[in-house]
């Protein structure tokens, strides 16, 4: 039995959130907390927020579920839509920069198997 969590629009860049993933993927679910609360990175916080909601999603869709025995069976970071912004820049003309977002998924599944 999976469960799926998703945070979108998340102003972090995705690069720098693929980071703090790559450390969780294929861990038990406590451990993952743990790794994710002494990480200090801000994307952490984010991806910490939609664990715990990943596994609340668990809870809910069966009674029987050993949250102790969750696994992290994948974790990907999408990129969401950018926006523009310009700076300004010397002699009258602007510098466009962009913001990017990202879109977290995190699915974590019953560890027997």
């Amino acid at each position: 039995m999976e469960a799926r969590a998703t945070a979108k629009f998340i102003r972090l860049s995705p690069q720098k959130v693929r980071l703090v993933a790559d450390l969780i993927r294929g861990k038990n679910a406590g451990e993952a907390i743990n790794i994710l609360r002494f990480t200090k990175k801000r994307a952490s916080r984010a991806i910490e927020k939609v664990l715990h909601s990943a596994i609340s999603n668990a809870e809910q869709k069966s009674e029987r579920l050993d949250v102790d025995r969750l696994v992290i069976a994948r974790t990907f970071i999408n990129e969401g839509p950018r926006m523009k912004r310009v700076r300004p820049a010397p002699r009258g003309r602007a510098y466009r920069y962009q913001r990017r977002m990202s879109h977290i998924t995190v699915v974590v599944e019953d560890g027997e198997k």
